[in-house]
């Protein structure tokens, strides 16, 4: 019965560890479609729009390799 407790916690943070990540990940996509309508709203983009987008690809690409690991 020791046995079980673990494994059910476990199995708990694992699936909080995915949900939080699907979040950030469903988050992150937003983010960047509305700073890219945003950007193209009017017409030309600026150093300024350039450099958010680029920073916002970058943490969403460093987002992806933080995907949590499932353990079997």
């Amino acid at each position: 019965m020791k046995d079980q407790k673990p494994s059910g916690s476990k199995e708990f943070v694992g699936n909080l560890k995915n949900g939080i990540w699907l979040f950030g990940l469903s988050s992150w996509v937003f983010g960047i479609t509305d700073r890219s309508i945003a950007s193209f709203a009017d017409g030309y983009l600026s150093a300024l729009d350039l450099t958010q987008l680029f920073t916002a690809a970058t943490f969403f690409v460093a987002w992806l390799f933080l995907k949590p690991t499932s353990r079997v």
